[in-house]
């Protein structure tokens, strides 16, 4: 058992202030735990907590600090809560589920648009990854034939970008997907 302890005096529901999580910090370091991960809900939601960042980056002894997301927010906050001392943003699963959707959809390409015949894909790649300004998908497709693929690549991209604007839109109003474009075309 620790040495120290940290009482609250009875369960209410309701979000912990930035002193209790300070404090409740400050003892964790004491008992020798240096990581500590900024979870439960959605922590961007919560008023000024670059402000918590920072407050919770000069504890003594905390060796790494990161917070668990799963919204676009993130791309409001992110530069400044680097700079407060965030060591690592786990972004939840909706970049791998948008990847996922982005494959799924570009190997039925051929069913969404219309004269767009199926292809036999040897390829489909889809990268999302975070940003400073928001989320960038990229997907990679190859085919060997006598017909471009580069139909399936946007619609990749598309399908992943939609998936991430579907699962973080009740979080972030304002998203806007944008600069979507074809990058090289190389026929072999």
């Amino acid at each position: 058992m620790p040495q120290n302890e940290f009482k609250i005096s009875r369960f209410i529901a309701r979000i912990l202030s930035f002193e209790e999580i300070a404090e409740f910090t400050k003892l964790a370091v004491a008992n020798g735990i240096t990581k500590v991960r900024l979870t439960g809900g959605e922590p961007l939601v919560r008023k000024n907590i670059v402000e918590l960042v920072s407050m919770l980056s000069k504890i003594d002894g905390l060796e790494d600090l990161s917070m668990t997301t799963n919204s676009l927010l993130l791309s409001k906050y992110a530069k400044d809560l680097k700079i407060a001392g965030l060591n690592q943003i786990k972004k939840g699963d909706v970049l791998t589920v948008a990847e996922i959707a982005g494959i799924q959809r570009a190997k039925r390409t051929g069913e969404l648009i219309p004269f767009c015949h199926p292809l036999q894909l040897w390829k489909i790649d889809v990268k999302c990854t975070l940003q400073e300004k928001g989320v960038e998908a990229e997907c990679t497709t190859l085919c060997f034939g006598k017909t471009g693929v580069e139909m399936e690549a946007l619609t990749g991209v598309n399908v992943a970008l939609l998936t991430v604007y579907d699962m973080c839109k009740a979080v972030d109003k304002e998203m806007v997907i944008t600069d979507i474009r074809l990058v090289s075309k190389t026929k072999k």
